[in-house]
């Protein structure tokens, strides 16, 4: 007999969240993300089941670290050849490639384990304000990016009726015994 109890492929739906990098602080951010990934904001979250969201992250180019870790920070890789290994500073990084410091924060904060490349592939990173994925957010952890994007709020009805629609595309599924969802 299954343990779940009620509509669990709902439970498990996936919520994109957008993230503005602007001015935040790189670690304090990249726990947020980070548990955003794994669900642990999600009543149903479980280490070893992947019910994370998606998170959108904007303005990359303009993290924050604190202290002189801009100067000191450094990241390293090695080539696989002798003498290989290669430094970047952060500052260099950020001015080349701002969506790798992001991402390593990210990565250095979930488990490791078989399901960090799969939640790391719902990150998507963007070192400025416009992205592709604009219809499918749904949560915005910055009130004031309400007025920048210019997304309405929605009225108790339309929350309903998105609920609705959610419900009735969830509703095709049907979850066995095995924990698998299996269309009805």
């Amino acid at each position: 007999m299954s343990q779940a109890i009620g509509n669990t492929a709902l439970a498990y739906a996936r919520v994109w969240h957008l993230v503005d990098a602007k001015q935040r602080i790189l670690g304090r951010m990249a726990t947020g993300i980070a548990t955003t990934l794994m669900g642990k904001h999600k009543p149903i979250y479980d280490p070893a089941s992947d019910c994370g969201d998606y998170v959108v992250v904007i303005n990359a180019k303009e993290v924050m670290v604190t202290g002189r870790k801009a100067e000191q920070k450094l990241y390293r890789h090695h080539t696989g050849y002798p003498g290989g290994l290669k430094e970047i500073v952060f500052k260099d990084l950020l001015e080349k490639n701002p969506e790798e410091i992001v991402r390593k924060a990210v990565s250095g904060m979930l488990p490791k384990n078989k399901l960090r490349d799969v939640r790391l592939n719902r990150l998507h990173i963007f070192p400025y304000d416009k992205h592709p994925y604009k219809e499918n957010i749904t949560k915005i952890y910055d009130k004031t990016l309400l007025d920048k994007f210019g997304l309405p709020k929605q009225t108790k009805s339309e929350k309903k009726k998105k609920f609705k629609d959610i419900k009735a595309i969830t509703s095709k599924f049907v979850s066995n015994n095995d924990g698998d969802d299996v269309k009805k």
